[in-house]
């Protein structure tokens, strides 16, 4: 997005620009905006069969991360990696990725919109939605006054940012 004030593009825009295809485009699932349109979290989600709970899957996932939150060359305050067992939630400082600062069970999260999510197969573009669908709740409440999990998002001073804002799916 080109930013009011500095008119620049962001790390985003700029491998849209440069790429020569659409699919050389590389983005994180899921980015979080907040109310002034500047990015406050990014997340890998990983659906059936994959998940981050093998060690190699994990590691490479978060230097994922790390290579979004470098290259955006912006300060993007949270990180997240969601697979079907666990949602981990990490701070970025500019320089560094912290261990999770916030794990939860993924189950817990998500079966608020999805009740039947401990029953069924759930594949990465769903649960990709489905965790849209909480960072929405969190941002402005369509679904429940008070979304699952506020207490601890609110802890990290996720959710301050993500009131009124909005996501986007890549």
């Amino acid at each position: 997005m080109i930013s009011k004030d500095k008119q620049t593009l962001t790390w985003w825009e700029m491998r849209a620009l440069q790429a020569i295809n659409i699919e050389d485009i590389d983005f994180p699932d899921i980015v979080a905006l907040d109310k002034e349109e500047q990015i406050i979290l990014i997340a890998e989600v990983k659906g059936l069969p994959f998940n981050f709970q093998e060690n190699k899957a994990k590691k490479y996932a978060i230097l994922r991360l790390i290579d979004y939150l470098q290259a955006a060359k912006i300060a993007i305050p949270f990180a997240m990696l969601v697979d079907i067992n666990k949602t981990l939630i990490f701070q970025w400082d500019g320089n560094n990725l912290s261990e999770p600062i916030v794990s939860l069970n993924t189950g817990d999260v998500l079966s608020h919109y999805e009740p039947k999510f401990r029953d069924k197969r759930i594949f990465s573009l769903y649960l990709k939605g489905l965790t849209e669908a909480w960072l929405r709740d969190l941002a402005y409440h369509w679904k429940s006054a008070i979304s699952p999990f506020t207490k601890e998002m609110t802890e990290i001073g996720l959710l301050q940012l993500l009131e009124d804002g909005r996501t986007q799916l890549y």
